[in-house]
């Protein structure tokens, strides 16, 4: 929805509104469309925005409470806010707009911290208090909108994006070696509050955070295990809340289009809104598409709706417009990113800003469903682990027949090692690290334990919305938001998610399928070919055969080859080119560690050098 930011000095300075001004110049893509500052000696907050609802300048913030103590900075949207508004009214509240904003503060007033429990969207706000001069900041629950800071004895610095803080800080930062071991190991990032930067962290998923005077405090005010309701009875029960949970992200006073997969999960998203429910059969689609023959397409799924809808749209990201667009994919993401797949779908909502504004997709349903494929070896391993060898037998046939694959064979042996054995195990299968790199950091991942240690497959479910699911989330808002669009993610409703979790695991892998239940809950609702689907592809690219071009061969050896590359002594530049090489040669398939190399070099010299 918007971009937020604020400045407190511990310090007896009082804030200056040009750093204000420049923190929101840095993320005006989030809201290009109104800015106001508020200052208040020694705190000020900043905003810009994205009007979503109530396009009035009503909906202007820094907004005030209707006694004036209050002051909130807000981004994200409160979906459920027509039905808190009514109930508000009962107590007497008053309204003055039409925007969840209001709300908001009047739900704050009225409940104090506890009014989050009530709230069903994605947020990060901050409300400052201007008779304790105290300001606290709220994140939901899933990690969906982003809030980065900076804090030291003398200040203490916000922001929805990590640029606008970088730009205030005058001072060199300083990179954090411990995240880059993980993104080149584990392929992960945002498991804990650390980022990229050694200087700035990130509030977590579900985690409040408050200023008193001068003491920081966090507290965790959201646990999804301790949150568990009961499981769906059936899966016409699942698909009816499903339907409630994509019309309250339809409430909006701009267009509103599907970000369209082919897969299940956006399948699913486009099916219920076409369906009795909804009836949208206006909607607008925007998909990335590719040649026929190469593995990233799937116009065949997408395909299936074409006799249904009037408003699709296709775009083809390449190598070409990769190169092209670099430099501003690296400015908008601001951190390294292990894979390509988050490019298509930058291209696809450079696609969706000509016709919306707000854009829903599948995401979160994987990590519910058990969408990837290496849910099957934590599946394997829950099964042993509780002795259920007959289904376990069963399920790994099926598995086999239907994928004709030993891969999750595999990780299910990875999965029964020890912690210290899977770190050496992942570092070992990477020879190009440089080995005192290695040696410095394997030891400190909460990846190998946290995430990898899970002995159930409901446990893997739960540590991955936990410790997995917010990269991807902040990919999402760092795509959309870069072309100022408001990005929607239905199974991401708490009342979906927190009974999901809660079902039995044969209800989510079943036969050597993954997404079970949510599968039979899309009976006659999604086309059979796109419901049935066994493979796993989602905005991926085929960055295989990017990377064997004449332009990214130059550009990958040139960066290995320099000198300033070398000086990093993260990773051996002859051990990378001669797997570079073998990769040009078709011999080996290593375009995941290629782009790693590309982007974090890249972005060592745009953030930190």
């Amino acid at each position: 929805m918007c971009g937020i930011c604020g400045i407190i000095n511990h310090n007896s300075e009082p804030v200056n509104e040009s750093s204000l001004l420049t923190m929101m110049a840095t993320m005006k893509h989030r809201g290009p469309d109104d800015q106001g500052t508020f200052i208040d000696g020694k705190t000020g907050l900043g905003f810009v925005r994205l009007s979503i609802i109530d396009l009035s300048p009503a909906g202007h913030q820094p907004m005030f409470s209707v006694d004036g103590r209050y002051v909130v900075v807000f981004n994200g949207e409160i979906y459920n806010y027509i039905e808190l508004r009514e109930e508000l009214k009962t107590k007497g509240y008053t309204f003055h707009t039409q925007t969840d904003t209001e709300v908001l503060l009047a739900a704050y007033t009225e409940w104090g911290e506890a009014c989050m429990h009530r709230f069903n969207g994605m947020w990060a706000f901050a409300i400052y208090d201007k008779e304790t001069r105290n300001l606290f900041v709220g994140r939901d629950r899933f990690g969906v909108k982003p809030f980065y800071y900076y804090s030291d004895k003398d200040h203490f610095i916000f922001a929805s994006e990590i640029p606008p803080i970088l730009k205030v800080l005058n001072r060199k930062v300083k990179p954090d070696n411990q995240t880059i071991f993980d993104y080149l190991v584990f392929n992960r990032t945002d498991q804990t509050e650390a980022t990229f930067f050694q200087e700035i962290k990130k509030l977590q998923h579900g985690h409040s955070l408050t200023i008193k005077g001068s003491q920081l405090s966090i507290n965790k005010w959201y646990d999804l295990r301790s949150n568990l309701k009961e499981p769906f009875k059936s899966p016409a029960e699942y698909r009816e809340m499903f339907s409630s949970a994509v019309g309250l992200r339809l409430r909006s006073d701009v267009p509103v289009g599907v970000c369209f997969s082919g897969g299940l999960d956006s399948s699913a998203v486009v099916s219920t809104l076409l369906s009795d429910d909804h009836k949208n059969t206006e909607l607008n689609t925007f998909s990335a598409v590719y040649r026929t023959d190469q593995i990233a397409d799937e116009s065949r799924f997408i395909k299936e709706y074409e006799s249904i809808l009037k408003n699709m749209h296709y775009i083809t990201p390449s190598g070409e417009t990769l190169l092209t667009d670099m430099h501003d994919f690296i400015k908008a993401h601001a951190e390294p990113i292990p894979g390509t797949s988050p490019y298509a779908q930058f291209k696809v909502m450079e696609l969706a800003k000509s016709n919306v504004v707000v854009t829903l997709d599948g995401q979160g349903a994987d990590e519910q469903f058990a969408g990837y494929h290496d849910f099957f070896g934590y599946f394997f391993k829950d099964l042993l682990l509780n002795r259920k060898l007959i289904t376990l037998l069963k399920e790994v046939f099926y598995y086999l027949k239907t994928h004709k694959s030993f891969n999750s064979i595999y990780i299910f042996i990875f999965f029964l090692l020890p912690k210290k054995i899977k770190t050496k195990v992942r570092t070992k299968s990477i020879s190009y690290l440089n080995n005192q790199f290695v040696t410095n950091y394997e030891k400190n991942n909460n990846i190998a334990g946290n995430l990898y240690g899970s002995k159930t497959l409901n446990d893997a479910l739960l540590n991955h919305f936990e410790y997995k699911l917010e990269h991807l989330l902040k990919w999402e808002d760092r795509n959309s938001m870069w072309f100022s669009l408001e990005s929607r993610v239905p199974f991401l409703d708490y009342r979906l998610v927190e009974r999901t979790l809660s079902l039995p695991s044969h209800e989510i892998i079943k036969n050597g399928m993954t997404k079970h239940f949510l599968r039979e809950s899309m009976k006659v609702y999604v086309p059979e070919k796109n419901r049935m689907r066994t493979d796993k592809i989602g905005f991926a690219t085929p960055q295989a055969e990017w990377f064997r071009s004449v332009q990214f061969k130059t550009l990958t050896m040139d960066l290995l080859k320099s000198e300033i590359f070398r000086s990093r002594e993260i990773i051996k530049p002859e051990e990378a080119i001669k797997l570079f090489q073998r990769h040009l040669n078709g011999k080996i398939d290593i375009s995941k560690e290629i782009w790693k190399w590309i982007n974090l070099e890249l972005w060592y010299r745009e953030f930190i050098d």
